[in-house]
């Protein structure tokens, strides 16, 4: 009996990553993808399907990127579709990807929630697991001792929320349930006159390193180091009420 694992984190291993070459322009381009979808998918579930056309000194026609989670399946599709013709006259090209991947991209990133849901839905069928918060509360600041969680800073005070929450995980096809603690805490400002300071964070893996088209070197930089413009711009108030 084979068992493969399916970690909930974002694929970006070699040996889960495929590129397909060959394919003709002969359908819409959505209709291209919906193919792609359709035919990788048999093999099991997919993180990732980014088609593209071919450069302008190629002959006319796409290339795809598909990512599965799991290395096992990648491999079972990639030998089952490379040299067919499949959905179109001529057959396809199909090879494992051997792309180095940067080292700041190479490591585990967990799924978003929604990407989780997808994945368990696919691995455990639709109602296969239920989820259940049994305890949500806020917790005391551990740095705050005698005092107020409220700290004034150049101006601005800002704040500590503290938050613990237990889980548990039901499985009712397998009789088995599982639980889980976690505590997360975020800082908070607020101006003089009350306002709370916004800040917009995106989901692990909404970042794609197959989007970029190079990487590029950041270094952290002051504004002192450059003289002042001659006109000031106004200070954005992104503050929201």
């Amino acid at each position: 009996m084979e068992v493969d694992i399916l970690e909930f984190v974002v694929p970006v291993d070699n040996s889960k990553t495929l590129f397909v070459w060959d394919i003709q322009p002969s359908l819409p381009e959505d209709q291209i993808y919906d193919r792609l979808v359709g035919l990788f998918s048999s093999f099991g579930p997919l993180y990732l399907v980014k088609l593209s056309s071919n450069a302008l000194l190629h002959p006319p026609g796409f290339s795809a990127l598909i990512k599965f989670y799991s290395a096992a399946q990648a491999l079972k599709a990639q030998r089952f579709t490379d040299g067919h013709s499949l959905f179109q006259s001529s057959p396809l090209k199909v090879r494992l990807s051997s792309k180095q991947t940067p080292h700041f991209l190479s490591h585990s990133r967990p799924l978003s929630h929604t990407r989780c849901l997808e994945l368990a839905n696919y691995c455990l069928g639709f109602n296969g697991w239920t989820s259940d918060i049994i305890t949500l509360k806020e917790l005391p600041d551990k740095e705050e001792v005698g005092g107020s969680k409220d700290e004034e800073c150049g101006g601005e005070r800002w704040g500590r929320l503290r938050f613990g929450c237990l889980l548990q995980l039901s499985f009712p096809h397998h009789g088995q349930m599982t639980r889980g603690a976690a505590v997360v805490e975020d800082s908070f400002t607020c101006t003089e006159n009350g306002k709370v300071m916004v800040e917009l964070k995106q989901t692990p893996d909404q970042f794609i390193p197959e989007e970029i088209e190079g990487v590029i070197q950041v270094n952290e930089f002051s504004w002192s180091e450059f003289p002042p413009d001659e006109d000031d711009y106004e200070e954005w108030d992104l503050t929201v009420s």
